[in-house]
């Protein structure tokens, strides 16, 4: 006969051996990995490098603020994107740059690596946080990517926080388009004028083992019609899944789009069983740079191994371990 104190016993250990382990994490790898854009202009000052090393430094203790108590992976990359749609110096929410008609049209778009559920937006003009409505999408509606003023009247429902489109406005930026503006004058495709394609990214791997992915972007300087870039196609710009990995891009759209870039990535992960870092570097510098198709990309697998390759002058990036150190770069 058992005594009732091992009677009392039984039941926890049999709950913790019907519980999976949760996975290990070495301190040393990343668990966040963030991007500000790959449209870094060459010669920027100590000064002004700083400041962007503080931006993304303030976007990963963020997300790892919520890593850390045990948060799921789309809340984290939340934390994290919307402390840089935040910051005037990235392009995207508040430092979004402007279009040919002087307005700021912007793109969001989340992906859940553990049920490959997803949620996009663009063309928005009045909601603060493009990423949290990229998410309200994929949480609460049937859809996957709202556009235009459809989108605008979705975000209203869901009591997101709606801004004055003259929110958005900053001088660098306004500045950036007028430059262009100028420039076109003289050519259709002006040289040395920056197109200003900066976009704000994050991958997560939460205590769970799941991913994540977000992205969220103002687009091209002076872009027209409508345009939308690679970031809130979901296979183009933004994408993971936990059989492959989490991939958010930034660059020029146009050709994340051609090539299918955070999708490519992911399949070359999952079914030619490439190392990450190999497979993300073959897509950046083997099919975009033949191509003349100028980014980068980050991106972050279950075992934590990551990669943050680039074909452009720089791109603001970082990331985070389980130790709670972030470490950012600008070239």
């Amino acid at each position: 006969m058992f005594s009732s104190k091992f009677l009392k016993i039984i039941p926890f250990a049999l709950v913790l051996a019907g519980q999976a382990a949760l996975p290990a994490f070495s301190l040393d790898k990343p668990v966040v990995v963030i991007h500000g854009g790959a449209g870094v202009e060459t010669g920027m000052s100590k000064s002004e490098q700083d400041k962007y090393h503080a931006g993304l430094s303030e976007a990963l203790l963020a997300a790892y603020a919520l890593w850390k108590k045990g948060a799921a992976a789309v809340d984290v990359v939340e934390a994290a994107v919307v402390k840089m749609e935040d910051n005037p110096l990235f392009n995207a929410g508040k430092g979004a740059v402007f279009t040919r008609a002087g307005k700021n049209e912007l793109d969001a778009a989340i992906m859940d690596g553990k049920t490959r559920e997803a949620g996009s937006v663009a063309g928005v003009t009045v909601v603060k946080n493009p990423i949290r409505e990229a998410i309200a999408v994929m949480r609460h509606s049937k859809h996957v990517m709202l556009t235009g003023e459809g989108a605008n009247e979705f975000a209203r429902e869901q009591k997101l926080e709606i801004v004055d489109p003259r929110y958005f406005w900053t001088q660098h930026q306004w500045d950036a388009l007028q430059q262009k503006l100028k420039a076109e004058k003289k050519s259709l495709f002006p040289a040395g004028v920056a197109h200003k394609y900066g976009t704000v990214g994050a991958v997560v791997l939460d205590q769970q083992g799941n991913l994540a992915a977000g992205t969220s972007t103002g687009g091209l300087t002076g872009k027209r019609w409508g345009r939308v870039g690679d970031s809130p196609v979901i296979g183009a710009g933004t994408f993971a899944d936990n059989q492959s990995c989490a991939v958010s891009c930034t660059g020029e759209g146009e050709w994340f789009i051609r090539f299918n870039v955070a999708s490519d990535l992911a399949s070359r992960v999952k079914y030619a069983h490439q190392p990450l870092s190999k497979a993300a570097d073959a897509i950046i510098h083997g099919v975009l740079s033949p191509e003349h198709g100028e980014g980068g990309l980050i991106a972050l697998d279950k075992k934590g191994n990551f990669a943050m390759p680039f074909n452009s002058p720089g791109m603001f990036r970082g990331y985070i371990g389980a130790d709670g150190k972030p470490h950012t770069f600008v070239y």
